[in-house]
């Protein structure tokens, strides 16, 4: 695990980094500067680039990482980088003649919401600009090198988004001009990740397809659809919202949203890393190696993770207490956001597992009925229930994918992440959750959160570390204190 921890633990402060600053724009900047129906419009812009992305970049970035290290030849592993990148563009070309034929009929679905109909042709480029991204981020990490390619994923454009809300406030800028300048830190991106993944494994065209290219073109098809399930879980609700509620309440949603996600770090920041190493295990048949990793890295994800879960809910009356009135949200919401992204870690590296073998398409075919159900779910509960109808939907269509992913890794691989040591976490985490939600701090909202969150981080690592809930983090946190 030396590796991993290294490049986790360096991706984990870098995407945290980034979280911070987007945390500064979505709870402060944003609210503050922007009326909800614009910031409603951003998220959904965004929302809806993510829903469309993967069939841009075709599974390519996941193809790469999978096969590259499997050949032996320099030719195959040429001609597949040269696919990496032809690839993408050939499907941008067709979605984007496609789009300008039924142009008409696309803006009529927006018919009821005109604040969104100037910039839909936005979504393309903003998708077109991530698929890319993310060929070239997987690109470098085929030498294992992931930080900066996580930097410019988490960091760059949060960062340039700050510095564009300044500019709004002080009037330098309009709403429309902020978009564009948005959708152009996307495009400059991509470019600088596309010079730092040439510069470590620099390109040697090659007009030809890999002897094994049926297997390549089907896994990536196959994964496009796991993108397409996996971006629909994730994005549908708030493109849903937008259909059925007012687009405010699209930005109100998206705050909770956020809040959660940064549950999701330790996990985001671990998977650029044990995905090429998982790939590498799955090809060389090192199962016993790979054992070791789902479990450790499920124990070492949810120790991390559950801290993080405390923070969120036993804060977050206080954090929206910081918050301008009109986005206020239900505690309820939060709560079942959050445990979503709990449950994502307890995961361990199982998603590089199943998309690495040769068990994908069963875990395709689920998630194509997570997502017809998940459909079916916010088209019910949302007119009934506004927002929290899409809470339910969401947490209810992510239970049963990540069960169902767990279920597939055990009866193929006779492996499953959980253990004693897993029950023990989420006890210490339950006791805890309850004890400090309960506690009162009546102070002032800010100081509450660092009071609260200083004391509570302060037990919870003496808990971990007297427990031994994970050696990994033992060990890290005696590194640290024997400095």
């Amino acid at each position: 695990m030396g590796i991993i921890l290294d490049q986790s633990f360096k991706n984990m402060v870098v995407t945290y980094i980034g979280f911070a600053i987007g945390a500064i724009n979505v709870l402060i900047l944003y609210p503050h500067f922007f009326e909800p129906k614009y910031y409603g419009l951003i998220t959904y812009l965004l929302s809806a680039s993510t829903l469309v992305w993967p069939i841009m970049g075709f599974g390519v970035h996941n193809t790469i990482i999978k096969f590259y290290t499997s050949y032996k030849s320099e030719e195959d592993k040429n001609a597949l980088l040269t696919l990496a990148i032809l690839l993408p563009l050939g499907v941008g070309v067709v979605i984007g003649i496609i789009s300008y034929i039924f142009q008409q009929q696309i803006l009529n679905y927006f018919d009821s919401n005109t604040l969104v109909r100037p910039y839909v042709w936005l979504i393309l480029i903003i998708a077109i600009a991530v698929a890319y991204f993310e060929v070239f981020f997987a690109w470098s990490k085929l030498k294992l090198k992931s930080v900066f390619g996580n930097f410019m994923k988490e960091v760059f454009h949060r960062l340039c988004v700050t510095i564009f809300l300044i500019l709004f406030y002080y009037d330098m800028i309009d709403v429309s001009l902020f978009i564009y300048l948005l959708t152009g830190v996307y495009v400059v991106r991509t470019l600088i990740i596309k010079l730092y993944a040439f510069w470590l494994l620099p390109p040697k065209i090659r007009f030809q397809l890999p002897q094994n290219k049926i297997q390549v073109f089907k896994y990536s098809f196959l994964i496009l659809i796991a993108g397409s399930i996996a971006t629909a879980l994730l994005d549908l609700d708030k493109v849903m919202i937008e259909h059925y509620l007012p687009i405010e309440k699209v930005s109100v949603y998206g705050i909770a949203v956020y809040i959660a996600s940064v549950i999701a770090v330790p996990s985001r920041a671990m998977h650029q890393i044990t995905l090429p190493i998982t790939a590498q295990y799955l090809n060389h048949k090192e199962f016993d190696k790979l054992k070791d990793l789902y479990q450790k890295s499920s124990i070492n994800l949810l120790v991390v993770s559950g801290l993080i879960f405390l923070l969120i809910v036993t804060n977050v009356q206080d954090l929206y207490a910081l918050i301008p009135a009109e986005y206020q949200i239900e505690f309820s919401i939060i709560v079942l956001l959050s445990l979503n992204k709990l449950y994502d870690n307890l995961l361990g590296n199982s998603n590089s597992i199943l998309f690495n073998s040769d068990y994908y398409q069963m875990v395709l075919f689920s998630g194509i009925i997570i997502v017809i159900l998940a459909i079916l779910l916010n088209i019910s509960l949302i007119p009934l229930y506004g927002i929290y109808g899409a809470a339910v939907a969401t947490f209810i269509a992510f239970a049963l994918y990540n069960t169902i992913k767990l279920g597939i890794v055990y009866w193929k691989f006779k492996m499953q992440p959980i253990t004693l040591g897993t029950f023990k976490i989420l006890g210490f985490v339950a006791v805890l959750g309850a004890v400090f939600y309960l506690i009162p701090f009546k102070i002032n909202p800010l100081i509450d959160i660092l009071l609260r969150s200083s004391i509570l981080g302060l037990i919870y690592l003496a808990g971990t570390y007297y427990f031994k809930f994970s050696t990994d983090i033992n060990q890290l946190i005696k590194k640290i204190l024997n400095r």
